[in-house]
């Protein structure tokens, strides 16, 4: 009996997703792959732009804004210890091997590139790599492990988030279509931090400056999100990241306020003040 061929079943439910009325998760291919640094580049002066390629990077894939790798790295004794594939899925050793999440920034499939913009902070463990890397260098990454398909037919898009989420965000305002119509909030610690976004002409972008206020506090972010008023009977789609505390209050809007369904919104936690390597799904 002659096997079928799935493996690309996951490109025709994204193209239906994409062409309906809710957001789904949608799995792809998981992969496990050793990329090579070609350059790096600052963005703005909060971002720091690794790009990878080599022949690792060659089958990669990415459909989703907001997809991520996870970045693998040596315990500390140097050793790596890389999960091994499982089927579809990826088996991890225990204890977990040491790993950070990034946004796909851009994937070109035909210079087999992958960007990832590392937001910099002192005694980042991906801030001091990507600070320190060159040419040639060697970096393992897993996934991405699917993304959230997020349909094209919404009436308007909010997106909101911190310098963590500005990869994800300045990905989504390339992606949506030139129709789209909606706003983009993003907190910086001042004009330095902005970068060039190519948004529809309908999506109107704010920058909000914190200044001296220590990252992941203050709530301007908020004050700023909540101020929206969505016309009545039009579909919005919220999608926010960052601080956790900061996005919590966000999270509650959408859903008293907005009274969205829950797949016409994702807010998520990238990270927590105070908190080294913060999973949202772990707490």
């Amino acid at each position: 009996m002659s096997r079928v061929d799935h493996r690309h079943r996951h490109l025709e439910r994204i193209a239906e997703v994409r062409a309906g009325r809710h957001a789904e998760k949608v799995g792809y291919p998981i992969g496990i792959r050793a990329t090579e640094v070609v350059r790096t580049a600052m963005v703005g002066s909060g971002l720091l732009r690794v790009t990878l390629g080599g022949p690792g990077a060659e089958g990669f894939e990415a459909h989703a804004p907001d997809e991520h790798v996870k970045l693998l790295f040596p315990d500390p004794d140097g050793s790596l210890r890389l999960p091994e594939r499982n089927g579809l899925m990826l088996s991890w050793p225990r204890p977990a091997s040491v790993s950070r999440e990034y946004t796909v920034r851009r994937h070109d499939p035909v210079a087999g590139e992958i960007e990832i913009d590392v937001a910099l902070h002192d005694g980042g463990l991906a801030s001091g790599w990507a600070h320190g890397v060159g040419p040639g260098d060697i970096m393992h990454l897993a996934g991405p492990p699917g993304g959230m398909i997020v349909p094209h037919t919404y009436d308007r898009y909010l997106l909101a988030g911190d310098i963590t989420a500005l990869p994800a965000i300045a990905r989504w305002l390339e992606e949506l279509p030139r129709s789209a119509k909606g706003w983009a909030f993003v907190e910086v610690v001042d004009a330095t931090q902005e970068i060039e976004l190519s948004a529809p002409e309908g999506v109107e972008v704010r920058w909000l400056h914190r200044g001296d206020r220590p990252a992941g506090t203050g709530d301007a972010l908020e004050r700023a999100v909540t101020a929206v008023k969505v016309p009545e009977g039009e579909r919005v789609y919220v999608w926010a990241a960052g601080e956790a505390g900061q996005i919590k209050p966000l999270r509650r809007w959408a859903r008293d306020e907005l009274r969205l369904e829950k797949a016409d919104s994702d807010i998520t936690g990238y990270w927590k003040y105070g908190v080294a390597d913060f999973d949202e799904d772990d707490h």
